[in-house]
């Protein structure tokens, strides 16, 4: 019986992890770069699982489990089945302005070809500058406040709202995550927007497109030295890859 139990829910788990790989939900746990290699190895893994099931059980001559010992794992098997049922059933949520608000935005560096370097800037094309990401000048905005980078260069980013804490009814974030590896070690980061009532036309953790250009930020209280100052703000749906790499 315990062997069994131990097949199911196996079973079960691979089969979940397969499901999310060809719904493309498995990214909103994981960096694309390692889905192949979880699939293949959910792959391996249910033919191991098959393989078990046909396999004659050995004898056991040792004593029979005890209730208790049927209890507890009989109540892991449960909680472990309505775990991997609800990953399936229940869509996963990406993460939001409530993880991001545990972990400081635009905090510390990016490595390798993360970064965008401000020795590239003036070899940037307009057209290039259109398409940076709120990675890329959030990357830029870390290494430097010196508005001469910034002016002049159209901004066109998507990401969700979140408040600025120092001046939330003036001031938002434009925000994503970087992952590295997967959803634990998501780093928030974003771009700040001066857009004064903005709560009134959106809300926080809803998703946005926002055009515009930076200048010296007219907050008087927020520690942003430079902002975009939005010629609009408009509200899109979520991509299907929210977040940044």
């Amino acid at each position: 019986m315990q062997r069994w139990r131990g097949v199911a829910l196996m079973s079960v788990v691979v089969v979940a992890t397969i499901w999310l790989a060809l719904t493309n939900q498995l990214i909103l746990y994981i960096h694309p770069r390692y889905v192949l290699f979880t699939v293949i190895m959910a792959v391996v893994a249910l033919v191991f699982v098959a393989a078990s099931a046909f396999l004659r059980e050995p004898h056991d001559h040792d004593a029979p489990p005890s209730r208790r010992q049927n209890v507890v794992s009989g109540a892991a098997a449960v909680l472990s089945l309505v775990i991997a049922a609800g990953i399936i059933v229940v869509p996963p949520a990406t993460l939001s302005s409530a993880t991001l608000e545990q972990r400081a935005i635009n905090n510390g560096g990016l490595a390798g070809d993360q970064a965008q370097s401000v020795a590239s800037v003036a070899s940037t094309t307009d057209a290039a500058f259109a398409k940076f990401t709120v990675l890329e000048w959030s990357s830029l905005l870390r290494q430097t406040s010196e508005l001469s980078v910034f002016s002049g260069k159209p901004v066109d980013i998507v990401g969700f709202v979140s408040a600025d804490p120092d001046d939330p009814e003036n001031m938002f974030f434009v925000s994503r995550f970087v992952i590295t590896c997967c959803a634990v070690d998501a780093q928030p980061i974003g771009v700040p927007v001066y857009a004064p009532g903005w709560a009134d036309d959106v809300a926080v953790d809803q998703w946005v497109r926002v055009t515009g250009g930076f200048d010296t930020n007219p907050s008087g209280v927020s520690q942003q030295a430079i902002a975009v100052v939005p010629d609009t703000v408009e509200v899109v749906e979520q991509p299907g890859e929210p977040y940044l790499y």
